[in-house]
């Protein structure tokens, strides 16, 4: 059997469960758990896996499996996680489910399919693609988080459930309500989706680029810091300020060709980033005032974790 007809019938093996399945999203009152909605031209994702090594941006070994571990990320949010190692193509599933959901009820169960999911990602509904999509979902939906931040705490999974219905052969997702708790004010950041999708195939810079929109004003962070958040697996010195920096050129340039510029400078083994803030940051910065700036290597952060074979 081939790799792909494996991954169907595991798909279609969802439909075999239980009847006491979650209820179809139909026309939900505006009264229940809704995500904060946002133009199709951006993707809203938490800061929370924005700042953190969660979906990292070294390509994970298919076998990597993490128990619990405690994965690097910006104080006060501590995180922990079981599941898969998760990387940047993981997170593009992730926010298109999202994407979908938003105008949806969460928690109540949703109807999408794989030529949906990937239409969505800018990619064709072929044999390879699809493959890899269905390993990401499973991949997303054995994932566990374990988050506590300052005003707010989250466990649970990124996808509560997932099966395919018979009769449409669609796809049907759950994500859990209390993923709303990760949308508040000022705890969410809108991404633009057209400058995501032009680093395909550059990981790094894909996680420079969500790290830095969730940041109205960036302060100074060392390489060390900013690479261990990044989730960045390499081990040597010279070689992560090599990579940093053409990840970085990659950004700058995929930025100003969509009329977003921005500057950077590496000096004394800190990054130094310069950027427009979005109009809706800037009203957040005139909020904030400008006395409470400070560089991010003061501040602790959570341990790297460790694969656990």
């Amino acid at each position: 059997m081939s790799a792909l007809a494996a991954l169907t019938r595991l798909g279609e093996s969802f439909s075999n469960r239980s009847p006491n399945l979650p209820a179809i999203q139909q026309d939900a009152p505006q009264t229940e758990a809704l995500l904060t909605s946002w133009p199709d031209e951006v993707r809203g994702i938490p800061n929370i896996t924005l700042r953190s090594a969660l979906f990292g941006s070294s390509r994970c070994n298919s076998q990597a499996y993490l128990q619990r571990a405690e994965i690097y990320t910006q104080r006060p949010t501590q995180m922990r996680y079981t599941g898969p190692r998760l990387d940047q193509g993981d997170l593009d599933v992730w926010i298109t489910l999202l994407h979908i959901a938003r105008r949806k009820t969460m928690g109540i169960a949703f109807k999408t399919s794989a030529y949906e999911l990937l239409k969505q990602q800018g990619k064709t509904d072929a044999g390879n693609n699809r493959k890899t999509l269905y390993k990401r979902l499973f991949r997303l939906a054995a994932a566990t988080l374990e988050i506590r931040a300052s005003r707010h705490t989250y466990t649970g999974g990124l996808i509560d459930s997932m099966y395919r219905d018979e009769i449409t052969h669609e796809l049907v997702i759950t994500l859990n309500h209390e993923l709303c708790k990760l949308f508040g004010p000022n705890e969410f950041t809108h991404i633009d989706w057209s400058v995501r999708r032009s680093l395909n195939s550059k990981p790094l810079a894909q996680w420079l680029h969500g790290y830095l929109s969730s940041h109205a004003e960036p302060i100074p962070i060392s390489i060390d810091t900013l690479m261990l958040m990044a989730g960045s697996l390499d081990e040597s010195a010279s070689s992560r300020e090599q990579n940093l920096r053409r990840a970085l050129d990659s950004l700058q340039h995929a930025s100003d060709l969509h009329g977003q510029p921005f500057s950077y400078e590496i000096r004394g083994g800190n990054v130094h980033i310069r950027k427009t803030p979005s109009s809706s940051q800037s009203r957040h910065l005139g909020r904030k005032g400008s006395g409470s700036r400070r560089n991010i290597d003061t501040v602790p952060l959570a341990r790297q974790s460790r694969t656990v074979d």
